[in-house]
């Protein structure tokens, strides 16, 4: 692996082998009451820029279990917040600490950072990528379907840094990938071209277009995020308009395959791009991937800080 963990574009397929065979390991150790301490008396500072509920506790008591300690750190706490150079920042952190999580808005913050810093930087979400989220969905619909390479995920919603992210991953995989996005709102056009060339070299299909139902018929996977992702508030009015039939509900579900799965990162607006009755029923897996956020984080934390 390299230094740092930036996007998933940063990982190998073997990579992500290694992270979620590691991931599957720690869960089962933490799940019988193993104690696991490899990063003991090692410390991960933690920078938070944007609010969070599952990154923040995910990583502290992903740290504490692992034998360190993890520091919140806000732009109040450090000078960042009154101006100094994020590359003196990073310096100085490195002298200290023996890692970076950041969760911040532009990635090119967390690139800086990590090109400064001496020690491993993790992306904790940015408004680009959100590696993390997507290394616990892989783990997650691994534990559902028993594999990943040969099944058909659907995304529909906003070309957001969640989209990205999942984009990478199951193109790297070997999943196939429907995504469905209003006029306007598709992913980037970069990081969707890179993926067709990752996916020409795996065999996973990689499919864009504005309808729903069509990403969603035999899919084994539906994927959806919020239709305003945090400092978009101001757009919420103008999103509910024109994501309007990009909803997640009952009859979207029965164009998929039998025994298809529903997944949201949270937090969730039910009523708005996932109906309540499928977000609370059945199909529906987000707990299970709200919790494997701490244990592929584990991993990603021993395989960087170790």
């Amino acid at each position: 692996m390299k230094k740092d963990l930036l996007a998933i574009s940063d990982l190998t397929p073997k990579n992500i082998e290694d992270i979620l065979k590691l991931s599957a390991s720690l869960k089962k150790m933490q799940k019988q009451g193993k104690t696991h301490q490899p990063l003991k008396g090692k410390s991960l500072g933690m920078i938070f820029e944007k609010s969070s509920t599952r990154t923040r506790v995910s990583f502290e008591v992903g740290m504490y279990q692992l034998g360190g300690q993890a520091l919140f750190l806000s732009p109040a706490d450090l000078q960042i917040g009154r101006g100094e150079p994020l590359a003196d920042t990073a310096r100085t952190l490195s002298r200290y600490l023996d890692g970076i999580m950041i969760r911040t808005f532009a990635q090119a913050t967390v690139e800086e950072l990590a090109r400064h810093a001496t020690i491993p930087v993790i992306n904790g979400l940015t408004d680009l990528h959100h590696p993390c989220q997507a290394l616990a969905d892989l783990l997650t619909i691994r534990e559902k379907k028993g594999k990943l390479k040969g099944l058909r995920f659907a995304y529909v919603g906003d070309g957001n840094n969640m989209a990205h992210s999942l984009i990478e991953a199951c193109v790297r995989t070997g999943m196939h990938c429907a995504i469905a996005c209003p006029p306007g709102y598709e992913p980037d056009a970069g990081i969707m071209r890179d993926a067709q060339h990752t996916a020409a070299g795996t065999g996973s299909e990689l499919k864009l277009s504005n309808d729903p139902d069509k990403a969603a018929r035999d899919a084994d996977i539906v994927y959806t995020d919020v239709w305003a992702s945090m400092g978009q508030e101001s757009e919420h009015a103008k999103r509910v308009n024109a994501f309007r039939g990009f909803q997640v509900d009952a009859s979207l579900m029965k164009l998929t395959a039998p025994g298809a799965i529903v997944m949201h990162c949270l937090p969730a607006h039910r009523g708005e791009e996932i109906a309540a009755e499928v977000i609370d029923g059945p199909q529906s897996v987000i707990f299970d991937q709200a919790e494997n956020r701490l244990h592929t984080q584990k991993a990603v934390l021993e395989m960087l800080m170790k």
